[in-house]
This record gives structure tokens, sequence and C-alpha cells, in this order.
């Protein structure tokens, strides 16, 4: 992050562009690509289940779906051209129709014994709660040790420890 000046001379902090992304067009695929109905859950509920604890950590995974790995029989489906050559995906892109399902299936498959009982899923947003503070931190100790498991990455920048309130989504 750093502090710029705007026009009115207020200091405004701005991310720095370090990259570019890319958005390939995945239509004809996605056409003929066989829907993947997995459940998210109902953010009513999931609000219910998380509130009246008394402490919470909020978790952010980094790059969100593009941790998924892509089997290697599937990689050639996610090929595309550019002026450099041809390229193909080894990890689940931005585009692809079951991207979402798919990455919250993993998430879920991941953490199935703790959600609902420590903490709560919704894609890449991760909500650990506890009644005391020791509680809270055994909870998070519990999810980062799943992480470290999985390989499950976090976006450190996004996190919020040990809050008594947040914002959610």
């Amino acid at each position: 992050m750093t502090v710029v000046a705007n026009e009115k001379n207020e200091l405004i902090p701005t991310r720095t562009v370090t990259g570019c992304r890319v958005c390939i067009d995945y239509r004809k695929l996605n056409d003929a690509t066989r829907k993947d109905h997995f459940p998210f859950p109902f953010i009513d509920q999931m609000l219910e289940r998380l509130s009246g604890h008394m402490y919470y950590y909020f978790l952010d995974g980094l790059f969100g779906y593009f941790q998924i790995p892509i089997a290697p029989e599937d990689q050639e489906k996610t090929t595309f051209t550019c002026p450099y050559g041809t390229f193909t995906y080894r990890r689940m892109p931005f585009g692809l129709c079951n991207a979402l399902a798919t990455f919250q299936r993993c998430m879920m498959a991941i953490f199935y014994e703790l959600v609902k009982d420590v903490m709560e899923v919704f894609m890449d947003d991760f909500s650990v709660f506890g009644n005391s503070f020791h509680l809270c931190l055994k909870n998070l100790k519990r999810v980062l040790i799943r992480c470290e498991e999985t390989n499950l990455v976090l976006n450190w920048e996004k996190c919020h420890f040990m809050v008594q309130e947040g914002i959610m989504l």
C-alpha cells in the first residue's frame, strides 16, 4: 500500500498494481461442460450460526480457486493462444462455469469436521468463532493446522484476528 494525494490534496491509501490478470473466454467450454450444482450455504443461516459468539477470526484464502489443481487429463481443455504462444492452466482459472462449485466443495471437504462447530466457510472466506478467548484461539489453531496440512494459503492482509464483531462478505 502506498499513500497518494488526490485532486483535493487528501491522502488516499492505494494498492500498487504489480501484475496483470488474464481472462480467457471459456464460453464454448462452459457450454459443453456438465454443470456442477454443489450447494452453497444459505447466507442467512450461516449468519445466524455466526451471531452471538464472543470472539471471531475472519480469514481469507489467497487467490481463491486458483489454488485448486486441475487433473492432468483435463488441463488441455483450458488451453489458450496469445501472441507469445499456446498455454494451458494447471490450476483452476477464472471463467470456468464449475470453478465456484468445485472450490466450495473442496473447502467443505477440507474443513468438514470443523464447519458449524468452530467455523463457517463461504468460498474463500473462513469465519472462526468461540465464546471465550481461549476457545477461539484453540479453534483457530485447529483451522490453521488444517490449512497447513492441505497447503491452503491465506491472504494475511485480509485476515482479522480476535475481533468481537466484523463484516461478512
